[in-house]
């Protein structure tokens, strides 16, 4: 991405991750999650990785948390390597500008615990307030309760989880960022669990979010269509490669590689007829190692050339912002 977009936080360059397969043999063989991907993250900007289950987005966005370490690569937070990060000083510093938002808003709350303990935790033990006092602890904990929609926020602090919907829950979790003065949210896929009703409230809470608090925000989903709502980028991925990526209204109104057209061909449209053919052949997901070669996409992609299953394609620049791995643009 060329263009100047602001302040950059988060920067992936070339980045790897290998997991063991299970094995009864000597040498244990590997199975190669992420392969190669680069990322740029900006504050007040959207990120969206787009991608069917086994893409690698979670891993990706695992990585940057530091629950993972790449296996090659680097992945740096305000120019700094995130690996070089080990002093628990360093560690709480970067927990503080790098926060998580799950996918289940049901299993990231402890149901033993009401919601004033699950937004007073953070302040505490980030040191947000001032240790002892007590009155303003609560009126900070009723002002974030506010800031995300949850009102009146002296009975919603009494509640527990189990007394909330799916979205009052991802909203406790998004005030818990906001708590510690987040920089970056990855958000993985942080509406799938909710209902349908519920979860253009959401979406519409995390875009203020990334505003009105200047956070970056990675935004992971297999839903094309809601990263448009909520993503100035857009990086499409499969089996761990990043095959297209770029503005997200370019790369959605002209999709170059085959799989993205794939993606944006399923997405229902009225004005689209039930018979209609999706881009794309049957074929089962290819499990990648480190000696994989060609186009991940090749065996299911109706453009295959032997070229595409013998060497990954480089990448191709379409537009200012809008990029390819595909030989059907290389000139």
């Amino acid at each position: 991405m060329s263009k100047d977009f602001g302040q950059l936080l988060v920067e992936g360059k070339n980045v790897v991750k290998d997991f063991p397969i299970s094995s009864t043999t000597i040498q244990t063989p590997m199975m190669r999650a992420i392969n190669d991907v680069s990322f740029k993250m900006y504050k007040s900007r959207g990120l969206a990785v787009v991608g069917e289950s086994g893409s690698g987005k979670s891993t990706t966005a695992k990585m940057i948390a530091k629950m993972y370490a790449p296996s090659g690569g680097t992945i740096e937070y305000k120019g700094r390597d995130i690996q070089e990060i080990s002093s628990r000083k360093d560690l709480m510093h970067y927990r503080e500008g790098v926060q998580m938002v799950w996918q289940d808003p049901f299993g990231s709350l402890n149901p033993t615990r009401n919601i004033f303990h699950h937004i007073a935790r953070p302040l505490l033990i980030h040191k947000k307030v001032s240790p002892g006092n007590k009155k303003e602890l609560q009126e900070r904990v009723y002002d974030l309760l506010e800031q995300v929609g949850l009102v009146p926020p002296q009975a919603t602090a009494e509640k527990y989880p189990h007394q909330l919907s799916g979205g009052q829950r991802q909203r406790v979790n998004l005030a818990r960022n906001i708590a510690v003065g987040a920089e970056v949210v990855l958000a993985d896929e942080p509406t799938s669990m909710l209902d349908v009703s519920i979860r253009a409230g959401v979406l519409n809470l995390m875009e203020e979010m990334k505003f009105e608090k200047q956070m970056s925000l990675l935004y992971i989903t297999h839903d094309i269509a809601t990263a448009r709502y909520i993503a100035e980028d857009l990086s499409v991925m499969y089996v761990g490669h990043m095959v297209e990526w770029g503005d997200t209204d370019d790369v959605i109104a002209n999709p170059q590689h085959p799989y993205t057209q794939l993606l944006v061909s399923a997405v229902p449209d009225p004005k689209k007829s039930i018979h209609d053919q999706l881009a794309g052949n049957k074929g089962e997901i290819p499990l990648w190692t480190p000696v994989s070669a060609g186009c991940p996409f090749a065996g299911r992609c109706t453009h295959a050339m032997d070229k595409c299953k013998e060497q990954l394609p480089g990448v191709t620049k379409l537009a200012d912002n809008h990029f390819v791995r595909c030989y059907l643009h290389e000139s």
